[in-house]
């Protein structure tokens, strides 16, 4: 992949949304929902404080993540879709 975030901006590829519930039931296309988790795959430098100095992201690649459900912008590099997104849009690391 040939796509860098810059500073405080993260990469994530989204995680497949649920085909089967719980219960076994199966979601049809039109009602699944857009899911809300995925795995960090490129972090940038960091976010310049207040003060001049770098301050690193929190996250890393490899890092299963959770995020809001209408955050980042989606694009689509190699026939792949990623989120960009910033680190502050990023809810919790999973596990």
């Amino acid at each position: 992949m040939n796509l860098t975030p810059l500073h405080d901006r993260v990469i994530v590829k989204s995680s497949k949304p649920e085909e089967v519930t719980k219960g076994g039931i199966i979601i049809p296309d039109t009602a699944k929902e857009k899911p809300m988790q995925g795995e960090v795959i490129a972090v940038g430098a960091g976010k310049i404080g207040d003060d001049g100095k770098l301050i690193p992201l929190q996250v890393k690649a490899g890092d299963q993540v959770l995020y809001g459900k209408y955050s980042g912008t989606e694009v689509t590099v190699a026939d792949e879709d990623y989120l960009i997104m910033r680190e502050s849009d990023i809810f919790a690391i999973i596990g």
